[in-house]
């Protein structure tokens, strides 16, 4: 195993080189599927980083609106969507991009996100009509809420195509952040039916999400 840092043509992040990283844990999907070594699901994918760059990327991203959505859903939600995301970003990437090793928080990140777009989704159903002051400015808030989520999504996204970090990781960190939020959040509808009907959907969306990636994955 190479150690120290990797020359800027093998890893531009500013980091060590792609032997190390495995050796550290990244996803290898040849070693999650035939070795059996699950901790490359998660959590050592999550917690490990290309290089500096990309450390201080998802650094920045996850105090600014990470510790928001800590703050807004309790720890206890927020730590289940995470770590949601990061299991389904990692089964993700070994079913799209097998051959590659792959590392980093953003997949987990953008669940965050997903996470939070199908809760302004869920406040959309949930409301009745913007004639109260109080539902005119919520309508408001949760606007640039949108706004900021699309940004740091176009931010997130930027590091995709980067050595180690891969876009399949993201996309699927977003889809499972959405279906595990739908479950979360249909809570706040006020409408009985439509409350166990959006309830019922997400657990439906999420089981299916995650029992295609196992299917996928282990099939390869």
């Amino acid at each position: 195993i190479k150690g120290g840092l990797a020359p800027l043509n093998v890893n531009p992040m500013v980091g060590p080189y792609p032997e190390t990283l495995d050796n550290w844990g990244a996803k290898d999907t040849e070693k999650i599927v035939h070795d059996g070594e699950w901790w490359r699901i998660f959590p050592c994918p999550v917690f490990l980083h290309a290089g500096v760059f990309h450390l201080l990327g998802n650094i920045s991203v996850q105090l600014d609106m990470g510790a928001f959505f800590e703050r807004e859903w309790g720890s206890l939600v927020w730590f289940i969507i995470y770590a949601g995301s990061g299991i389904g970003s990692s089964i993700f990437s070994v079913c799209i991009i097998p051959d590659s090793i792959s590392v980093g928080s953003s997949g987990a990140v953008c669940g965050l996100f997903g996470a939070k777009l199908a809760e302004l989704l869920i406040l959309k159903l949930n409301r009745y009509s913007s004639s109260t002051v109080e539902e005119r400015i919520g309508h408001v808030i949760r606007r640039e809420q949108l706004v900021h989520i699309l940004i740091n999504v176009v931010i997130v996204g930027a590091f995709s195509f980067i050595p180690f970090v891969d876009w399949a990781a993201h996309l699927g960190g977003f889809i499972s952040g959405i279906t595990i939020g739908i479950v979360f959040f249909s809570c706040m509808i006020r409408q009985p039916v439509l409350l166990y009907s959006c309830v019922m959907v997400g657990i439906v969306l999420t089981i299916s999400v995650f029992s295609w990636g196992i299917r996928s994955m282990y099939g390869k």
